[in-house]
């Protein structure tokens, strides 16, 4: 049976009187059965680290520097104060923040096939729990796991009472993502340190987030976002080739048009990084995408200044996205859920990330 930390009780969400916890989000994760993949990717960080500490490696302390000043960028923390109280907030302290980066950046740069201790989120210890708690929420995923037990909090307040017939669809689908017979649900439920009531509130809102998802996701609405999306799901088929200064970018390009020299020729003469890389508009900086739109299949682009160096690009093939392409027909449903459920978010739940419960 899990016990769960007291960094488990910091509060993400209400509905109501009632506050879910990070436990709350997590166990949802659970119940849909996706929460082991990320378990087994902690894991290996977990491993990655004791592995170069075993071997005394060193690490470029410039890389973790680097990963953390990303960090910072991207939640907008300027001061190391703003970053020590968005810590705070969430239970953490700068030295879970400095291991974090350290556990990833180890897992990043060890390429040994590391094969971690097979431990069961359900059996493991509360320190490493307490850890894994960390990596969910500096990685982003507990925000991602506290957005979907929202949504289905949302559901369940707009659908009252789901039809039986829903939930009992809802209850064949956990035991089949899960992998468990009904007579084993008793002992699954224990180990997760929950019960039958939880199990059947869990049926009630997965059924409810089901009905007003099948609702949405109808082939007249798909076809009607695609048409409003019609330019930034292009996709793009390119060849790269990439420069550490403009000018040897600029001599690639005069070899290219000029000389008639293929993209893979001028890479593989100059020993330049080269690869072949599909992707849609809407992936791009928005300051590159109308070079890319007014470009034609053939055609090379002037170099694109990417980090500390260029890169060279060749317009392989554009293609009009179609519902029958599985990435596009997957970022318009992501669109009209996101929609749907933001609004219905709006109405009934508050996002609470920051707080903890007291103790009691």
């Amino acid at each position: 049976m899990v016990t769960p930390g007291p960094g488990f009780d910091l509060v993400v969400c209400a509905c109501g009187k009632q506050e879910y916890t990070a436990r709350a989000a997590i166990d949802v994760a659970v119940f849909r059965g996706e929460l082991e993949v990320k378990w087994k990717e902690f894991l290996q960080t977990v491993e990655a680290e004791r592995y170069s500490d075993e071997l005394d490696f060193d690490l470029d302390g410039a890389a973790i520097s680097s990963a953390r000043d990303a960090f910072r960028y991207e939640y907008d923390l300027i001061t190391a104060e703003e970053t020590e109280e968005w810590l705070g907030n969430r239970g953490l302290t700068p030295d879970d923040f400095i291991d974090y980066f350290t556990r990833n950046c180890w897992a990043n740069a060890l390429h040994e096939e590391l094969v971690p201790d097979e431990v069961e989120y359900y059996s493991a210890s509360p320190e490493l729990r307490e850890l894994f708690l960390a990596e969910l929420i500096l990685s982003g995923e507990l925000d991602r796991m506290t957005t979907a037990l929202m949504w289905r909090l949302a559901a369940q307040c707009a659908e009252k009472d789901p039809d039986p017939g829903a939930i009992a669809v809802a209850e064949q689908k956990f035991f089949d993502r899960n992998d468990i017979e009904p007579s084993q649900l008793a002992d699954w439920l224990e180990r997760l340190g929950r019960d039958s009531e939880w199990f059947n509130m869990m049926l009630v809102i997965d059924a409810a987030y089901r009905i007003r998802s099948d609702a949405l996701l109808v082939p007249q609405a798909r076809q009607h976002e695609l048409a409003a999306l019609r330019l930034s799901l292009t996709q793009f088929e390119t060849e790269i080739i990439e420069f550490e200064s403009r000018d040897a970018a600029k001599e690639a390009l005069f070899c290219v048009r000029e000389d008639g020299m293929s993209m893979e020729e001028v890479a593989s003469e100059g020993r330049y990084p080269y690869r072949r890389v599909g992707f849609l508009l809407e992936d791009i900086p928005r300051e590159t995408q109308q070079r890319f739109l007014c470009a034609s299949a053939g055609q090379v682009l002037k170099p694109v200044e990417r980090g500390d160096g260029f890169e060279l690009f060749r317009i392989v093939k554009k293609i009009e996205p179609r519902l029958d392409d599985p990435r596009v027909k997957s970022r318009i449903d992501q669109r009209l859920l996101n929609r749907h459920f933001s609004e219905l978010v709006n109405k009934h739940v508050e996002r609470r990330l920051g707080a903890l419960v007291a103790a009691q």
